[in-house]
């Protein structure tokens, strides 16, 4: 995996701690805290959408973070597990890697893989 997909990864798991944060703040440290993540998950996605396709960099960002935002509901929050759920994260992520797998790694400058 290259520093871009990386980057991608990472603006992921600042997605999910902003998506939770948007549920579970209550004070004004956790507010911020929320704010600061949305900041960093946007801008990281965006400098890594100029290196990869936007499109593929956005599903990738959404798909991760969705899955994580379920998957960390249920092992932090104690939200009810159920196997559909399960199945549909794993179809999703099945999903994301496919897409990671038929994007070239990076653009070269004129816009050719």
């Amino acid at each position: 995996m290259n520093a871009t997909w990386l980057a991608v990864v990472i603006a992921a798991v600042f997605e999910v701690m902003w998506v939770i944060g948007l549920k579970h703040a209550d004070n004004f440290i956790e507010w911020t805290a929320t704010v600061l993540a949305i900041i960093i998950s946007f801008s990281v996605m965006i400098m890594a959408g100029r290196k990869l396709p936007v499109g593929t960099v956005y599903a990738v960002f959404v798909g991760l973070g969705t899955a994580g935002t379920v998957l960390s509901e249920i092992v932090i929050f104690n939200e009810p597990l159920n196997i559909e759920k399960l199945i549909l994260v794993g179809v999703l992520l099945i999903g994301v890697m496919g897409l990671k797998l038929v994007t070239p790694d990076a653009i070269k400058e004129g816009g050719e893989a």
